[in-house]
């Protein structure tokens, strides 16, 4: 492979919306160290994604950057890490 390709940016969230069709909401939460007071705190980000594969609320799921597919939707899921408890 040649070093112009790049590897696209895959990230791990759960699902927290499937109300539309073929596009989930996606919550990533991180944890980062605060600047002043170095105390661990949670920092979430929500995610649409296109959903070809059926994932549920509460789904984890894996998610991949991707050209934009709407003016909101940027990632595809790729797979479904786990499934939610029924």
């Amino acid at each position: 492979m040649s070093e112009n390709t790049k590897q696209a940016r895959t990230l791990e969230g759960r699902v927290i919306s499937n109300k539309m069709n073929k596009t989930v909401t996606v919550l990533i939460e991180r944890q980062v160290q605060h600047g002043l007071l170095g105390k661990i705190i949670r920092r979430s980000t929500k995610l649409h994604a296109q959903d070809d594969l059926g994932a549920n609320e509460g789904d984890l799921v894996r998610i991949t950057e991707c050209r934009p597919l709407s003016k909101t939707k940027h990632h595809r899921v790729v797979e479904i890490v786990t499934r939610a408890a029924v």
